[in-house]
């Protein structure tokens, strides 16, 4: 499963266009501070949170009320009903809000996981809501969001308001003295005296602290929407428990197809080499039979053939047992097994191995192979004059990396064998990266559990 590193290295990963930076952003003149009045994710923002007071006023009254109602009837029978009703209404108001934060905050928040009912029927539904920690979850978030939607309503409001008012007071103060009757704003007044922002310079210092206002005020309503986003994550989203269900669900599948290939590899390999030799060496070792005793010398001959054919089929066998599990790296550790790998390695390898102890087999095994894998990248597809593997262990976790000097441009999202490696790495909660910009070097780091014996 060699991958090639120039591989998914095309358009779009080379040499940024002109106006866009190398992360594919573009790049502004004007610095963020100034742009944040006019950005659409300010509006954004300031829109969910203006949306926030009238959803989360009339969720919190409904979870309230129906809640405390299926609560007090709970010494009748009508009571469980109408308290699954409750939770399952507020199921049904964080799906909106989940939705709302996907829309406005661009969150991106899984949905929970659904009702798992064991038995059919109005009971087995109600039994499932009522033991669902989502049905719980959100009528919490009804009860939370409704003060925090409060206070950053008013907050939001009233900077923006007072922001974008001070900044354009110069553009409508002939208001006051033409409709209202005084001479400009009034900053304070009192029985003996008014003070009033009408002349030049305190018309200038008025829209200069609305400027501060209207640029502060961006960064403020983003602050008040991360709570928000914590809370619709935290409360409205999957739990970590569910969420670690699904990853472990995946995992498994990965495992199920990486053995289900591993055999059909080993099938295609025995059928295709030290079978079809050990067919052939029984088709000469027949004929030699038949001619020994008409010509004995043709007979030797195809004798000597077929040991040749013993020794290949022999070597095919060792390489097929060395591919599925290396008696080296079961005798010695890895530290003799990775080096055995690099001494076969079209380049010149150093191995370094800086392990106190050996970690599980199952671990060892993934290290061994992950390096190999590597390394046969590097001698096909990397054109590199050198390379190195160090191994060491941090706290709990065991460290591979290997460094190229080849052409790189190596990429995991390229769907090629470095994804597949990278899947068998996450199915035993394992991590690679990869970093390789085009000419190189290449460095890629893996990151295993270290579990001991």
């Amino acid at each position: 499963m060699a991958t090639e590193y120039g591989q998914g290295y095309g358009h779009g990963l080379g040499y940024p266009e002109r106006g866009l930076s190398e992360h594919g952003e573009r790049r502004h003149r004007v610095p963020a501070v100034l742009r944040a009045p006019f950005a659409a994710r300010s509006w954004r923002e300031f829109g969910y949170v203006l949306l926030g007071l009238p959803i989360s006023i009339m969720l919190f009254v409904y979870a309230v009320t129906m809640v405390s109602l299926g609560a007090g009837l709970l010494v009748t029978f009508l009571g469980v009903p109408v308290l699954a009703a409750a939770l399952a209404g507020c199921r049904g108001f964080g799906a909106l809000e989940r939705t709302r934060a996907r829309a406005l905050l661009h969150l991106d928040v899984g949905d929970p996981e659904p009702l798992r009912t064991r038995q059919g029927g109005f009971m087995g539904w109600i039994g499932a809501v009522l033991k669902s920690g989502t049905s719980w979850r959100s009528a919490l978030y009804a009860v939370l969001h409704f003060p925090w939607a409060v206070f950053s309503f008013t907050v939001a409001l009233s900077l923006w308001t007072y922001g974008w008012a001070l900044l354009t007071y110069p553009l409508w103060f002939w208001v006051f003295p033409v409709w209202a009757g005084q001479d400009g704003l009034q900053l304070f007044g009192d029985e003996t005296h008014s003070i009033y922002l009408d002349n030049p310079f305190e018309i200038t210092v008025t829209a200069l602290v609305g400027l501060v206002f209207t640029l502060a005020t961006p960064w403020i309503v983003r602050a008040l929407t991360t709570v928000d986003r914590v809370m619709v994550h935290g409360l409205l989203g999957p739990s970590r428990l569910a969420t670690r269900v699904v990853e472990l669900e995946s995992d498994r599948g990965t495992v199920v197809d990486t053995a289900a290939a591993d055999l059909r590899r080993i099938e295609r390999d025995l059928h295709d080499g030290a079978q079809a030799r050990l067919v052939a060496l029984a088709m000469d070792l027949g004929l030699a039979k038949e001619k020994l005793a008409e010509d004995p010398e043709a007979a030797a001959r195809m004798v000597d053939e077929a040991h040749g054919e013993v020794k290949t089929a022999l070597q095919e066998l060792r390489d097929l047992a060395r591919g599925i599990h290396p008696a080296v790296l079961t005798d010695r550790g890895l530290d003799a097994a990775l080096s055995a790998v690099a001494s076969r390695c079209a380049v010149p390898v150093e191995v370094q191995v800086d392990l106190e102890e050996r970690p599980v087999p199952a671990i060892e095994g993934i290290a061994y192979f992950t390096v190999s894998e590597l390394l046969q990248n590097i001698s096909k597809h990397a054109r590199a004059t050198w390379a190195s593997v160090d191994v060491w262990c941090v706290e709990n976790r065991l460290m591979l990396q290997v460094v190229d000097d080849g052409a790189g441009g190596a990429d995991v999202a390229a769907g090629s064998g470095l994804a597949g490696l990278a899947e068998r790495l996450d199915a035993v909660d394992g991590i690679l990266v990869v970093d390789s910009p085009k000419g190189g070097p290449t460095r890629v780091t893996a990151e295993l559990p270290w579990r001991t014996v």
